[in-house]
This record gives structure tokens, sequence and C-alpha cells, in this order.
């Protein structure tokens, strides 16, 4: 049985605006976090799951396979036993990082919580 992704909004353009196709790009809830991560280098499946407690097994299965399907990710497969699986940001995918960090910094400078988050740095 073949994996295929289906995404409601990923053809979504009304008036054919930039920023929703930038937004069905990256847009959601984990996508920005997940990026800001693996280029943080927490680069392996379990440590995003262990990193992002509130995230389910299965929304960041979906949203890794999202993101490696526009090329903004690329997954890495070792051959070693046991398999070992790492993400990388592509070269495409490295455009988006100034980005990232300006809703890092914004949301940084913003925040009203004192607390460290699990996209803070390592």
């Amino acid at each position: 049985m073949e994996n295929t992704i289906v995404r409601k909004t990923k053809d979504f353009n009304p008036g054919n605006c930039p920023v929703v196709y930038f937004m069905n790009i990256i847009g959601g809830k984990w996508k920005p976090s997940i990026i800001h991560m693996i280029r943080t280098d927490r680069n392996r499946y379990s440590i995003l799951l262990k990193n992002i407690t509130e995230i389910s097994k299965q929304t960041l299965t979906n949203q890794l396979r999202e993101l490696e399907a526009d090329g903004i990710l690329e997954r890495i497969i070792y051959a070693e036993i046991p398999p070992r699986v790492e993400y990388k940001i592509t070269p495409y995918g490295s455009t988006l990082i100034p980005i990232i960090d300006s809703m890092y910094q914004w949301g940084k400078q913003n925040s009203t919580s004192d607390n460290k988050g699990y996209c803070d740095e390592k």
C-alpha cells in the first residue's frame, strides 16, 4: 500500500497570492518549529518527538512527509543496524531560514513567558 499525502490546502490559492502559496508550504502549527529544530541539529525523528511533547507521532510523521514532498527537507537513511534516519534542510528549504529566524526573534521579543521552550537553542 502506497502512502500518499493528501492536503486540503496544497493547491488552494485564491487570487494567486504569494502569501497563500507560502502558507500552504510551511503554514500550520508545527512546520516552522520543525524547520527551526532541524536547522539547530535536532534532526532525528525521536529527538523531534521528544522535544515537541505536544505533537503526536502521526502528526509529526505527516508534517515531515509534507516538508519532504515540498522539497524543504531531505530524508537521509543510513544503512546501519538499527537503521538511522536524519532530516536536513535542502538548499531550497534554506531560503526559508531568514523567515524562520525572524519569526523566532519576533516571538522571543513579544512573548510574555520567561520560560524556555522547545524551540530555544539546545
